[in-house]
């Protein structure tokens, strides 16, 4: 493995903390003209300096030169500490850790394959996040992930190029009358420039929300080196929590009217704050899994406002119950007419092959346009970066 990637700052970083959260400050109480207390078993416990080794510089997951991967966790009074993956590249079993004698449990593991894993601790039993690892929002609650890179991976890390901005932006939902929080990337210069931008809406999946795609997805920094590199334009990035329910609705998986949330408040909301191209060739939409089906649906039903399509991980869903476009889809005319670019992707061991390939192969065959990208992974980020960066690559062109 590169020591540049394998020692690269973002693979440390996350929503918490941007520098190493193994650094510490440690306040010591000034002195006053009271006796002071001879060693620190005896001061108060609210300034009692922590044992030496709970301020040792090595982080809660280090992946090692072998490839394997060392977990720590400090819980001096628990009776058993376990951690597991969630499946995929990193099995679901359960791995007892040792406890030191400095209360700090650790394993190391052996067999995980390279890219993106969510994990978990489990302390006597019950389900624990380590305050001392990476934390990321998924599976519907705050989560441990961490990366294991591999040479390929360095388009998505933290590099010396000039870089864009992350906004949060506030829109009112016509649909609830809730206030969403949408994040915005803009290219290196913009405030600067005066020059307008086209715009890919993308979201997330099941689970997550409008931080996923730059907390885990690094979609900031893929930009950023794109841009650099000059294989992809200037452009602008907005990404939604897809959630769009109204108190009278169950919580299904395509959930509440996000497509009118979209179209009717956050789009003419952008369009209005930003120095957008406000048009279907410069506008596109795409997401990953859950995301990847409400884009499918919003491209479909909104031709004239989206001139590409992005569809990573959702396999390639032209009937639902909510929608039938398989007509449409055998009339190739049409839909190259309509569509600058319709791009699909996922992973070879999500099942990408074996069952969206010949659905695409089937609608390529009447003639229609349909780009398809593929490659080792699992239902994770590793696969939906990889889409990512290819998918801005063939964008606006």
């Amino acid at each position: 493995m590169k020591k540049e990637i394998l020692e690269n700052q973002i693979l440390r970083s996350q929503m918490l903390f941007f520098d190493p959260p193994e650094t510490r400050v440690v306040f010591r109480t000034a002195p006053t003209t009271e006796a002071a207390p001879k060693d620190s078993s005896e001061m108060p416990s609210p300034y009692k300096m922590p044992p030496a080794d709970i301020l040792d510089i090595e982080p809660a997951v280090t992946v090692l030169v072998s490839g394997d991967i060392r977990f720590r966790f400090y819980a001096p009074e628990a009776k058993t500490v376990e951690v597991a993956g969630l499946g995929g590249g990193f099995s679901r079993d359960r791995r007892p850790m040792t406890k030191g004698p400095d209360g700090w449990w650790t394993a190391t593991v052996s067999g995980i394959q390279p890219g993106f894993h969510y994990h978990e601790y489990f302390v006597d039993g019950n389900r624990l996040v380590n305050p001392d690892g990476l934390c990321g929002y998924g599976c519907f609650y705050a989560i441990n992930y961490f990366d294991l890179p591999s040479d390929e991976d360095d388009f998505w890390m933290l590099k010396d190029v000039p870089h864009g901005d992350v906004r949060m932006e506030y829109y009112k939902s016509s649909v609830n009358g809730r206030i969403k929080c949408a994040w915005v990337y803009t290219p290196p210069g913009y405030d600067s420039e005066t020059e307008r931008y086209p715009v890919v809406y993308i979201q997330h999946g099941v689970g997550e929300n409008e931080t996923g795609w730059i907390w885990q997805g690094k979609l900031n920094l893929i930009a950023d080196n794109l841009i650099a590199e000059g294989k992809c334009p200037k452009l602008l990035i907005v990404m939604n929590a897809g959630y769009a329910f109204r108190e009278d609705e169950d919580p299904v998986f395509f959930p509440g009217d996000f497509d009118s949330e979209l179209v009717d408040d956050c789009i003419p909301f952008i369009d209005a704050k930003y120095r957008t191209l406000a048009d279907k060739r410069h506008r596109a939409v795409s997401g990953l899994s859950l995301g990847s089906v409400q884009a499918f649906y919003t491209a479909m039903k909104h031709r004239e406002l989206f001139g590409s399509l992005g569809v990573f991980s959702g396999g390639f869903p032209v009937k639902r119950s909510e929608y039938d476009y398989s007509d449409y889809f055998k009339d190739k005319d049409t839909v190259n007419s309509d569509f600058d670019l319709i791009f699909v992707s996922g992973g070879d061991q999500e099942g990408f092959v074996e069952t969206t390939l010949p659905i695409l192969d089937e609608i390529r065959s009447a003639g229609v346009k349909i780009v398809d990208y593929h490659r080792p992974g699992y239902h994770v980020w590793d696969v939906w970066r990889y889409s990512a960066y290819e998918f801005l690559q063939l964008l606006f062109k």
